[in-house]
């Protein structure tokens, strides 16, 4: 089991990272917010859990312990792979998991790429005595990303999670505002979750 990967920032595309470990390239799956965070060229420390199938191993990145503990235990739910997990991850923060499921909210839920209201329904029951109460942590994506490339990222984000280039462009139109209100603040994670919001209200 590879618990976290250290290391300097090699490459980072829509889906992935991959970071250097001792001249070895390791690529990361990671979340769209999380992403965000990382530099090129600059040193990254990320949590990992390793998926190991038949005819592949994968490594998925976090960009904390959080989001790895709920990672790992919303796959515990009948039919959620480690790819669903990931999507619920780059739509609700940690805590925006544990608040709709605490809630029984299957609504917030069904606003993931690939769950349905029965699908939502499973979840909340499987997990609702195991996944614990919200921690009171910060719900915006960590290590705040540069507001600069919002846009592109927000972009990329969204189609890499399914969504049409069309689509795509018309939710980071929509989240436009509330991205120039922060202004150098705006946090790219928390654009992505507003954009996903938007796409599952049309």
């Amino acid at each position: 089991m590879i618990a976290f990967v250290r290391g300097r920032v090699a490459a980072v595309s829509l889906s992935s990272a991959v970071l250097e470990v001792g001249g070895v390239g390791l690529e990361l799956l990671c979340t769209p917010g999380t992403l965000a965070a990382l530099r090129h060229g600059e040193e990254a420390m990320l949590p990992t859990s390793m998926v190991v199938r038949e005819d592949s191993m994968t490594l998925f990145g976090f960009a904390d312990e959080d989001e790895k503990t709920v990672f790992e235990l919303v796959q515990t739910a009948s039919g959620v792979g480690p790819k669903l997990a990931q999507a619920i991850l780059a739509v609700l923060s940690p805590d925006g998991v544990r608040s709709a499921i605490a809630a029984e909210d299957a609504k917030t839920l069904t606003k993931v790429p690939g769950i349905g209201q029965k699908g939502a329904q499973r979840i909340i029951l499987e997990l609702k005595d195991r996944i614990g109460a919200p921690t009171g942590g910060r719900v915006e994506t960590p290590r705040g990303a540069a507001s600069a490339p919002w846009r592109d990222q927000v972009h990329q984000g969204l189609v890499g999670l399914g969504y049409s280039a069309k689509d795509a462009e018309k939710a980071v139109d929509a989240v436009a505002p509330e991205a120039e209100a922060a202004g150098g603040a705006a946090d790219v994670g928390a654009l992505l979750r507003a954009a996903l919001r938007t796409l599952s209200k049309a």
